[in-house]
C-alpha cells in the first residue's frame, strides 16, 4: 500500500532547503526544530529516499531531494492557487500578511492603502515592517518586501507594482532661489546634496542617464540619514537636492513643494516591486494585496 505524503510535510521540506537548516525553517514556520526535522523524516519514510545530506556541521540537499524539491513546489503552488480560487470565488481572504515596506512610501502613501485595503479584508492581520534596509525574507518570518530596484537574487519571487518609475533630482523653490538650477548633472558637485545610507554604503555617487550616454557624478553634503523620508523632509525645507524615487516625491511635485531639476528621463529606473522568498509564499491574501497595490499605483501615477 502506497504511504501517503502529507501537505505539512512537503511544506517543511521546501522550507528547510531554502532557509538551510531545520532551525531556521522551524523558526520560520514557528514550530520546534525536532518537529521540522521529524517531517522530514517522515516524507523521506513515504518515498523512500534521502532527502538530505545531514552532517554535524551543515545540512544539504540530496540529489534526489534535487529532483523532489520543483515537483514539492509544484504542487505547494497549486495547493495555494486553488485555496486562491475558492477565496475569490467567496470573495473573502483571511490569514496574516508580515510585510516590510520602505519609510518614505511606507509612511505617505502606502499606509492609508493599506487601511483600506484591511476595511475591505476585515479577516486580514498585517504585521508591518518599515525600514530602508535590504529585509531578510527568511530570517525576519516575512510573507513579502515592497522594494526598489532590480533584484540581486535571482530565487526570489518578484512581482511588479509601478514597473516604470524613476529617480529624479530635485530640490525646493527656496533652495533653488538661492542657490540656483543646476544645469547638468555635474553641476550637483557645487550644490548641498542630501544622502542616504543603506546597510553600510552612504549613496554618494549619483548616475544618470542623459542624450550623451551614463554619467556618474561623485556628490557631497552636509547631511546624512539611514531614513528616506527624513531625506525627502530635508529638501522639502529648503535644505539641498535630494535624488529620489519618483514615486516618493510625486505628492510634493505636483503641490510644488519640490521642482524637478533634470528631465524625468535622465533618471534611473527605480522599479517598485512585491517580493517573496519563494511562491508558497504567495498566499490569497498576498496576490489580493499585490492586485489592489498594483491598481493604486497605476491611478496614483496617472493623476
Amino acid at each position: 500500500m502506497k504511504k501517503i505524503v502529507r501537505v505539512d510535510d512537503l511544506q517543511v521540506f521546501v522550507t528547510t532547503a531554502s532557509a538551510g537548516s531545520f532551525s531556521a525553517a522551524a523558526r520560520l514556520l514557528d514550530i520546534s526544530p525536532a518537529l521540522a526535522s521529524g517531517a522530514v523524516q517522515r516524507l523521506e519514510g513515504s518515498l523512500g529516499v534521502r532527502l538530505f545530506v545531514r552532517s554535524t556541521r551543515r545540512l544539504r540537499v540530496s540529489d534526489d531531494g534535487e529532483r523532489y524539491l520543483s515537483h514539492a513546489r509544484q504542487a505547494l503552488e497549486a495547493l495555494e492557487l486553488g485555496e486562491l480560487a475558492l477565496t475569490q470565488g467567496r470573495g473573502e481572504i483571511a490569514g496574516t500578511i508580515r510585510l516590510s515596506i520602505p519609510s518614505d512610501i511606507g509612511r505617505n502613501v502606502l499606509l492609508p492603502w493599506l487601511d483600506e485595503f484591511q476595511l475591505m479584508h476585515p479577516n486580514v492581520l498585517l504585521q508591518l515592517r518599515i525600514s530602508d534596509q535590504v529585509a531578510d525574507l527568511f530570517g525576519e518570518h516575512l510573507d513579502a518586501s515592497i522594494r526598489y530596484g532590480q533584484l540581486a537574487d535571482s530565487s526570489l519571487v518578484s512581482l511588479a507594482l509601478a514597473p516604470f518609475n524613476r529617480r529624479t533630482v530635485c530640490a525646493s523653490p527656496s533652495y533653488l532661489a538661492r542657490h540656483g538650477v543646476p544645469l547638468a548633472p555635474e553641476d550637483l558637485s557645487r550644490h548641498n546634496c542630501l544622502r542616504y545610507v543603506m546597510g553600510e554604503q552612504t549613496y554618494e555617487r549619483w548616475s544618470f542617464h542623459s542624450p550623451e550616454g551614463a554619467r556618474t557624478v561623485q556628490v557631497t553634503g552636509d547631511r546624512i540619514s539611514d531614513d528616506a523620508d527624513i531625506v525627502r523632509r530635508w529638501a522639502v525645507s529648503g535644505v539641498g537636492v535630494v535624488y529620489k524615487s519618483r514615486i516618493d516625491v510625486m505628492d510634493d511635485l505636483r503641490h510644488g513643494r519640490l521642482v524637478e531639476i533634470f528631465p524625468e528621463e535622465y533618471g534611473q529606473p527605480a522599479p517598485l516591486q512585491l517580493v517573496c522568498a519563494h511562491r508558497t509564499s504567495l498566499t490569497p491574501a498576498v496576490q489580493m494585496l499585490r492586485t489592489f497595490l498594483f491598481t493604486r499605483f497605476e491611478s496614483y501615477v496617472a493623476q
